[in-house]
């Protein structure tokens, strides 16, 4: 069975830091995006980092630049984002997502980690 499972939200003060887990099942990453995407409770979904496994490239959404890290290691099949000077404003619920570069029907989304950034 295929699956991405997200972990490692949590409350933190504002300033803090926090990292965030995706780990698959049923599949490699080999050719595949990982991307990491925000939303909250009647806003739209903002994509906030992706990597490309192929040759490790990056991008990042400009309100996370400089703050927010994306890490992908191929040993545990796993992506990380490292999230430091958190904002309230970064407050929301985060998903993974691992898309196919070569097959679109291989898109897969994990389920939701809450971000929660106190003031």
């Amino acid at each position: 069975e295929v699956q991405l499972q997200a972990s490692g939200g949590g409350l933190v003060q504002s300033g803090g830091s926090l990292r965030l887990s995706c780990a698959a099942s049923g599949f490699d990453f080999d050719d595949f995006t990982i991307g990491w995407f925000r939303q909250a409770p009647g806003k739209e979904r903002e994509g906030v980092s992706c990597i490309r496994e192929r040759d490790g490239s990056s991008t990042y959404a400009d309100s996370v630049k400089g703050r927010f890290t994306i890490s992908i290691d191929n040993a545990e099949n796993k992506v990380y984002l490292q999230m430091n000077s958190l904002k309230p404003e970064d407050t929301d619920v985060y998903y993974c997502n691992a898309w196919s570069d070569y097959e679109p029907t291989h898109n897969y989304w994990g389920q939701g980690t809450l971000v929660t950034v106190s003031s």
